[in-house]
């Protein structure tokens, strides 16, 4: 009776969506602006990821050759190619898991199906969520995942944002406020971090796209099937009604 009490407990627990194990400080998630139809914003998405992400993290179940299904040519592809790489190789991380676990203290995740892992609304917000904190190692922090290992990377392009916590109803709420601009708007910004989350949505699951082509094109085969058949039944039953 245990066994299967235990059962049911852990049956539960795959069940609660990842979102909800993922957030672990409560803090509102954002919106993601994913459109997984928008090849323009996977393709920012892709260009940023590989020039920013793949320095430290590696996307090894993702290969190169994969971006064509968004619209990307071959001569779109190469420059965004580590030397030594093809367009069949997979996307490996520039620094080594043993000198990035020395720099960070742990080895950056892979981040093949870190959407699918975390979901798409808590990345972008994740994302956007780093602020200034002199007691870290790092010298940052973020709101939604406190005492995170990552050093704020992007803070050259949204600037430097600090915490600050608001009384509202008795329930102290978290605010981030910028208070050093960086080199993009805050809406460039945002825009930027959303083709970025767009195309990590894409990449844990990249043959969705393909599947919902296909999808349609069943579809559109099984009704003109439905009604030739129709037509054939009612041609045949004619005689006898």
């Amino acid at each position: 009776m245990n066994a299967i009490k235990k059962l049911w407990l852990l049956v539960l627990l795959m069940s609660v969506p990842a979102m909800a194990i993922a957030n672990e400080s409560g803090a509102q998630l954002d919106k993601a602006p994913v459109d997984l139809g928008n090849n323009a914003s996977l393709q920012r998405g892709a260009k940023f990821f590989t020039a920013n992400c793949l320095a430290c993290h590696a996307a090894s179940y993702m290969r190169y050759n994969r971006l064509k299904d968004i619209g990307m040519t071959d001569a779109e592809i190469k420059p965004m190619l580590p030397e030594g790489s093809k367009l069949g190789s997979t996307m490996q991380a520039a620094m080594d898991p043993n000198s990035a676990k020395l720099a960070f203290g742990v080895a950056p995740p892979d981040l093949s199906v870190i959407a699918r892992a975390r979901g798409q609304d808590w990345l972008y917000t994740y994302l956007r969520s780093f602020y200034v904190d002199s007691k870290r190692p790092s010298g940052s922090n973020n709101a939604i995942f406190p005492s995170v290992g990552m050093p704020n990377v992007l803070a050259a392009l949204q600037g430097e944002q600090e915490l600050h916590f608001e009384n509202h109803e008795g329930h102290a709420t978290k605010k981030l406020l910028l208070t050093k601009p960086g080199s993009m708007k805050p809406a460039e910004f945002d825009a930027t971090i959303g083709d970025l989350t767009n195309y990590l949505v894409y990449m844990g699951d990249p043959s969705k796209l393909v599947r919902s082509k296909i999808g349609y094109i069943v579809l559109g085969f099984l009704l003109i099937l439905f009604v030739l058949t129709y037509a054939l039944k009612k041609e045949m039953w004619k005689d006898i009604h």
